[in-house]
């Protein structure tokens, strides 16, 4: 199922449970009841049924990479043998310092969000990740700051 249709799914109950765990993520049950005059088992509910279809995603918590000695942050893009393309996604899936990888269209196969402790980890990583199956050539490009933090609630409104 595509997430626009997800979005189009969830009612105004369901919308509130997410505003209020999006401002305050680490929000008990109790208290999203209590702040949006809901009874907790509604809640639950809610909270339960976002994490069937994929709405809610299953991180416990978020952790700046930087707080585990992560000091660059990058952009990795790579164009991949057609035939390899599940044996270069299973390889890269095993590297730790890939924090996301997804499929796009154009010029590029791939498209990776990644971490490495400093300038001599980055060549490392980006050498490793051009011996995986299947990686014809990347591309990398450094984060230098983060200007608008990943964000939902401005899609939240009813």
């Amino acid at each position: 199922m595509k997430v626009s249709n997800r979005v189009k799914e969830i009612d105004s109950t369901s919308r509130r449970v997410l505003r209020a765990l999006d401002t305050n993520p680490r929000a008990t049950v109790g208290w999203v009841a209590q702040k949006l005059h809901l009874a907790r088992g509604t809640v639950q509910s809610r909270i339960s049924q976002l994490f069937e279809p994929g709405v809610l995603r299953g991180h416990s918590v978020t952790v700046p990479p930087e707080a585990l000695g992560y000091g660059i942050r990058a952009i990795c893009t790579a164009e991949v043998e057609q035939e390899l393309f599940d044996d270069a996604v299973a390889a890269l899936h095993d590297l730790p310092e890939v924090l996301e990888c997804v499929a796009t269209t154009g010029g590029t196969d791939l498209f990776m969000q990644l971490v490495a402790r400093d300038a001599d980890d980055l060549y490392v990583f980006n050498q490793t990740v051009l011996g995986c199956p299947g990686i014809r050539r990347t591309s990398t490009t450094i984060v230098l700051r983060e200007l608008i933090p990943y964000r939902i609630h401005q899609l939240l409104a009813d």
